[in-house]
């Protein structure tokens, strides 16, 4: 509980995983959609480009956490040889 409460331990890349898969669905609920209206080359094309865009995305936001976690490891690496 300490480390939660003192930001030692990170909870949005977990939250971020659980959005991921949320817009994953969605996404894919809105080309079927599409499909089912008769757009059914502008429903697919338009599903999976949604579905590379929300992957992209969500890698670029943990790009910044995945820093994060390693600085803090050089920085006990760095502590340790001092």
């Amino acid at each position: 509980m300490k480390s939660l409460l003192g930001f030692d331990t990170l909870i949005t890349p977990k939250l971020l995983v659980i959005f991921y898969w949320i817009a994953m669905v969605l996404i894919l609920l809105g080309g079927i959609v599409g499909i089912i209206q008769g757009n059914v080359l502008a429903g697919i094309l338009g599903t999976v480009f949604a579905l590379v865009m929300c992957r992209v995305s969500f890698e670029l936001i943990m790009i910044a956490f995945k820093n994060n976690e390693y600085l803090r490891i050089l920085a006990e690496k760095t502590d340790k040889n001092a």
